[in-house]
């Protein structure tokens, strides 16, 4: 144990918003740093904001957090629709949003929680900035697979979402050798192309199709058709959740009335094989590669990186250096004001040495 003065007695942890491979990596780091650096207690808010207005936690202790390193989701749970500063209630029988993040302060209090460390993307993150504000002593910690949050080079559990898209990719292209046919493969990342470029470069992919680069679909068959007068009878197209046409929009799913973000895009995939099927004339299908990108074990990179951060967001805790967010800058963890933080997207570049890499072994970007 550090030897050094400390005004912190007991660490809470909270999870928000969507669940992400790495997540458990980093609530192991910081309740084995808290207790074995620095003798802290250590406590877990049940279902992300949820538990904090509620007062429903987990003791975290080195028995707790045993052996969970490598299973995905959380064990704490998460919710990404509960936001205390606009909280949905029923009123006279009418939906009502109200402030209650008052019941958050009163359960800490009650709990005697000196730190609160939250692990969330944009929208959890926002909330942790609201209470610092209103004098919480809050870390912050980046977690989304999108790998969108800006001021960090790298978020948890984007390495794993890659990997698992790649690895999806593999296995388009065989069936789809076989069957002389197009392959379009929507994977996540909202309104930036991250997994979709390096998942498409890893994979092997004919077309990257990204939020940041709008398409023009008949270059996008013009690259396919290429290919088949060339002999190969199939192609493979990454397509971002988010990627749009010129002078079209995004694909919307649905809009969630009570979620903090409410958009949820898809289907943009098999608008793009549909399409491509008209111009090609060659069979498509499409993939929608989903939650699989979110769920089970995380890549040995995004565990070592989930444990890096989860032990500076103790450090600064003791530190007190509260409404700072851990961030990761080249190969060192450093941090950052969450406010500076909150509404800025770290977005591909589309003049940026990846995509120009991408363009120069001949995928096309439909630009």
């Amino acid at each position: 144990m550090d030897k050094m003065d400390k005004d912190i007695e007991k660490i809470g942890i909270l999870t928000g918003g969507g669940d992400c491979p790495g997540l458990n990596a980093v609530i192991r780091a910081i309740t084995r740093s808290a207790i074995i650096k620095y003798d802290i207690d250590v406590v877990g808010f049940m279902n992300g904001y949820k538990g904090l207005y509620n007062g429903t936690i987990k003791k975290l202790d080195l028995k707790e957090i045993s052996g969970i390193l490598p299973r995905g989701g959380t064990i704490l749970y998460t919710s990404n629709k509960t936001n205390l500063f606009k909280y949905r209630m029923q009123e006279n029988g009418e939906t009502v949003y109200r402030d209650v993040s008052d019941k958050g302060f009163e359960n800490m209090d009650r709990l005697g929680v000196d730190a609160l460390v939250i692990i969330g993307g944009d929208g959890t993150l926002t909330s942790a900035r609201d209470y610092y504000r209103k004098g919480a002593n809050i870390i912050g910690v980046p977690k989304t697979i999108d790998n969108d949050l800006a001021y960090t080079d790298v978020s948890f559990g984007f390495d794993t979402a890659v990997s698992v898209a790649t690895e999806a990719i593999d296995r388009l292209h065989t069936t789809a050798e076989s069957h002389h046919r197009i392959m379009c493969l929507e994977v996540m990342g909202r309104y930036a192309g991250w997994i979709a470029l390096e998942a498409g470069m890893a994979g092997g992919a004919d077309a990257i199709l990204i939020p940041e680069i709008p398409y023009d679909i008949e270059k996008v068959a013009r690259k396919i058709i290429e290919r088949k007068n060339a002999g190969k009878r199939f192609s493979v197209i990454v397509v971002a959740e988010g990627a749009k046409p010129v002078e079209g929009d995004m694909v919307v799913k649905e809009m969630i009335e009570d979620s903090p973000d409410p958009i949820r895009l898809g289907g943009i995939g098999q608008q793009v094989a549909k399409r491509l099927e008209e111009l090609v004339g060659l069979e498509s299908r499409a993939t929608i590669l989903g939650h699989l990108q979110r769920g089970g074990t995380p890549t040995s990179y995004d565990r070592n990186l989930a444990t890096r951060y989860g032990k500076v967001a103790v450090d600064l805790a003791v530190q007190g250096k509260f409404g700072e967010m851990v961030s990761l800058k080249g190969k060192e963890m450093s941090h950052v004001s969450l406010e500076e933080v909150i509404g800025q997207i770290n977005k591909v570049d589309p003049k940026g040495e990846m995509v120009e890499t991408a363009k120069c072994i001949g995928i096309s970007f439909g630009d």
